[in-house]
């Protein structure tokens, strides 16, 4: 049996609907589960239970600081290997993402399952496309952005959901191997052309200033953020490979329409 941690989330739950679709035997795990899910709490490790598991996809739980995501990753591990899961899939962050603040709990969690004795497979995820146009804001003017005309090769979150479906699946052929998963680059000024509104690019330390004087940021966010929108702007996070599409045996979605769906979505009515 495949269980799929995160179960409640945007990508496990893309992810387990995608194995379901396929017909493939699948079990979601999540701290606060629905009906037929497994209840899995990483900061209680009395909580996990992977009796039964066959292939563990673990969906990085790296909503925390650091050391709490490491700690959580270090558990479910630990519980993997005494329980006597067959196969870990990991879903981490792409090679290029070295750069930012949230990296090294992705390179230490890649660490401890390499360590960890059990077959494995890593599949370092690119940024969501959702992700990019949901940090682009709406001025009375247009578009606004730390990001400049910088490119990131982002990937619609289905496409991701979709590839760890496929490997957790079938993860022998998988085994031992580390996917870097990006998609097509675009820009935020292209977001900008295709919603028909300019592009206005914010100085990083106006950027950093908004972030730090917004209540509704966890403490770890703003430096996470502010890394993101240098690395996107100084172009670390543009370089693109096939390796998605061939493992999907298909065309990729399209991460400029995603993009731009959801900057669209937030855009302010204008009364006239």
């Amino acid at each position: 049996m495949i269980l799929v941690t995160g179960a409640n989330g945007n990508l496990g739950a893309a992810t387990l609907a995608a194995l379901r679709l396929a017909g493939v035997p699948s079990l979601g795990g999540s701290r606060t589960p629905r009906e037929g899910m497994r209840h899995l709490d990483f900061d209680d490790p009395a909580t996990l239970d992977l009796r039964g598991v066959t292939t563990l996809l673990l969906i990085s739980a790296g909503y925390a600081e650091d050391d709490v995501v490491i700690a959580r990753h270090t558990a479910v591990l630990d519980a993997a290997v005494r329980d006597g899961v067959g196969h870990v899939v990991y879903t981490s962050l792409t090679t290029a993402g070295d750069h930012l603040a949230f990296a090294a709990a992705h390179r230490a969690t890649e660490l401890l399952i390499r360590d960890s004795g059990l077959p494995w497979t890593i599949l370092r995820n690119g940024l969501y496309a959702e992700l990019f146009g949901g940090l682009l804001t709406w001025s009375p003017s247009g578009l606004e952005s730390p990001f400049g005309d910088g490119a990131l090769a982002a990937v619609a979150r289905a496409d991701l959901a979709d590839a760890a479906a496929k490997v957790a699946a079938d993860p022998t052929p998988h085994t031992g191997l580390i996917h870097d998963l990006t998609g097509t680059p675009l820009t935020a000024p292209a977001v900008a052309t295709t919603l028909g509104v300019p592009h206005h690019t914010l100085p990083l330390a106006t950027y950093r200033t908004r972030l730090l004087t917004t209540p509704a940021l966890l403490p770890f966010q703003p430096p996470m953020l502010s890394s993101l929108a240098t690395t996107i702007r100084h172009g670390f996070l543009a370089g693109t490979s096939p390796a998605l599409a061939k493992l999907l045996g298909r065309p990729l979605r399209d991460p400029l329409a995603v993009a731009a769906g959801v900057a669209s979505a937030v855009r302010p009515v204008v009364n006239v």
